[in-house]
């Protein structure tokens, strides 16, 4: 957010409102230098991830495992995947990278599965396979789920890909737990598929999967873990010596398929991720084929089609490079800067956890302290932790994801979040005017849905624009965390309707103005260093004019 280059694409809804002109093609392309430094110049407003301070997103690990997942993305970035008769060695290294997770997660031998673009995908086509084997082997014509509500966002949006009930049942509020009896009473004939999170990203916790695949078992039907966040950190934990409790296909024979991100805590570059299943008997209704047309004949393992190679051979190259002993020792600072961090924050002033971290995700909230004030001074000090919007029995939150770096920027970080929660618990703006006005505003909506001058208005009270976004974004949470996930929903996808288009008009426009702030930042530069350099030039020509005398 506050960069200009998002200014550039952000436009407004309605079409009849503004006419869009789109960019042409160079008529003669550009060099290279050209291009390297606009990419250089985008890139200038992201934070940079690198010094470990971002704890979401991005998981950085050593600069040598780093460099030869790239050249190894960089060699097999031209193959295809979608033709393994042709480019066999990016089968070859998709097969040995979902072994290698099969037996971190002791799947038994006939066990298999394969590598997606990313957890989404992988939950995707386990929910896709739970449809389709539902069908098949059970007869059930309108299969559902079950979840626990603090399932990730994926399962609802692979519900609704998929045309699939989903049903999410309240955790208990206590330890924010899948609550499996009341997953019991949501079961019903048509019930396929009972899901757990090994761990739940919101606030880390491990649901009870012996018992939710134990449900399964009893009714005869599947059971997914989503492992996308913890399923590389908790065997690595086990190792180690914690107690991570059970989860996996070895303590629970009725886990039927696990999803595990590699481009999180495996350190691997995206896009890589890995969907398990207990057998090939199961994972066969995930496969697509299609020979119906006069084409050539069409076999999809997974959503893509084509894909490039390159992230599977990156994966493969960062697993073999790090090693067992390798990842332990990563594991072993990750567990160390969990602690660090979660005692640490424990012992400030007014801030709590809302649960023990059973992984290296760490939540914690304020009955005192404002949060969302709070995530906005962590910023002006370089550190990213993940605002969370409260939802039903769950306050709002602050969340961070542990990486190996918090062992070394834990005191550091816990020392600025000391600092940064006496800032802002200092006068800072309640915004409770704003939010009790834009409250006011989505009750008259038409039958719940803002006509365009509403949305102008509303934005308008969020201290932004269709063109614009404050740097601090307080005020805009303490706005959507006063609506439902409805009203939440409506908003999020309108406003991401608008950025995702680009006006050439208004870039022209933005960059001229990037470059004026440049040179003013660079004159008033210079205008600061040249007393400084005058005088080092005057000091060096005296100096001369000495030795030569």
């Amino acid at each position: 957010y506050a960069s200009p280059w998002l200014k550039l694409s952000i436009v407004p809804q309605s079409s009849s409102a503004v006419m869009v002109k789109h960019k042409e093609i160079p008529e003669v392309g550009l060099g290279s230098l050209s291009i390297n430094m606009f990419l250089k110049a985008v890139r200038m407003f992201d934070m940079d991830y690198k010094a470990g301070q971002v704890f979401a997103y991005v998981y950085p690990t050593e600069k040598g495992a780093e460099a030869v997942a790239k050249k190894a993305y960089m060699s097999f970035i031209t193959e295809n995947g979608l033709d393994f008769t042709v480019f066999p060695s990016v089968l070859r290294c998709e097969n040995e990278v979902v072994s290698m997770m099969a037996k971190l997660l002791r799947c038994p031998p006939e066990g298999t599965g394969n590598m997606t673009s990313g957890g989404t995908e992988s939950v995707f086509l386990a929910m896709k396979t739970a449809r389709d084997w539902a069908r098949s082997v059970k007869g059930i014509e309108r299969p559902e789920v079950v979840v626990p509500d603090t399932a990730h966002s994926c399962f609802f949006k692979a519900a609704h890909l998929l045309d699939v009930k989903i049903t999410a049942v309240p955790v208990n509020p206590s330890t924010h737990k899948a609550d499996v009896p009341a997953m019991q009473r949501a079961c019903t004939a048509n019930t396929c598929l009972l899901v757990g999170s090994a761990v739940s990203y919101p606030q880390g916790v491990l649901d009870p999967i012996k018992e939710i695949s134990a449900l399964a078992q009893e009714r005869g039907i599947l059971c997914h873990v989503d492992g996308c966040i913890g399923g590389f950190v908790l065997p690595h934990f086990r190792q180690l010596g914690r107690d991570v409790g059970e989860f996996d296909f070895a303590d629970c024979p009725g886990v039927t398929s696990m999803s595990v991100d590699l481009h999180k805590y495996a350190f691997c570059l995206k896009n890589a991720s890995v969907v398990l299943y207990r057998s090939k008997d199961l994972r066969k209704f995930q496969i697509y084929t299609h020979s119906s047309w006069s084409g050539y004949t069409m076999v999809n393992a997974t959503m893509q089609s084509t894909k490039t190679g390159g992230p599977i051979a990156a994966a493969w190259a960062t697993i073999n490079y790090i090693g067992q002993k390798g990842y332990l020792a990563l594991m072993k600072d990750i567990a160390a800067g969990t602690d660090l961090i979660a005692s640490g924050i424990s012992q400030i002033n007014g801030l709590r956890l809302v649960a023990k971290p059973d992984s290296n995700l760490v939540a914690f909230t304020s009955d005192t302290v404002p949060l969302w004030h709070l995530a906005d001074e962590m910023r002006t000090r370089g550190w990213f932790i993940q605002p969370q919007l409260s939802f039903k029995k769950i306050p709002a939150t602050l969340h961070i994801s542990v990486n190996p770096q918090a062992v070394k920027n834990g005191p550091r970080m816990l020392k600025d979040l000391e600092e940064a929660c006496g800032v802002v618990s200092k006068g800072m703006p309640t915004f409770s005017a704003e939010v009790q006005q834009a409250k006011d505003l989505v009750s008259r909506a038409p039958n719940g849905q803002l006509t365009d001058d509403q949305y102008e208005q509303l934005l308008s009270i969020a201290g932004m624009t269709r063109t614009d976004v404050p740097k601090k974004m307080a005020r805009i949470n303490a706005i959507l965390d006063s609506f439902d996930a409805t009203m939440r929903e409506q908003l999020l996808l309108r406003f991401a309707n608008d950025v995702y288009q680009h006006d050439e008009v208004q870039a022209e426009l933005e960059a001229k103005q990037f470059m004026a702030a440049k040179k003013a930042e660079l004159r008033s530069f210079f205008k600061k260093v040249a007393p400084v350099i005058l005088a080092l030039v005057v000091l060096s020509l005296r100096t001369f004019v000495s030795r030569r005398r």
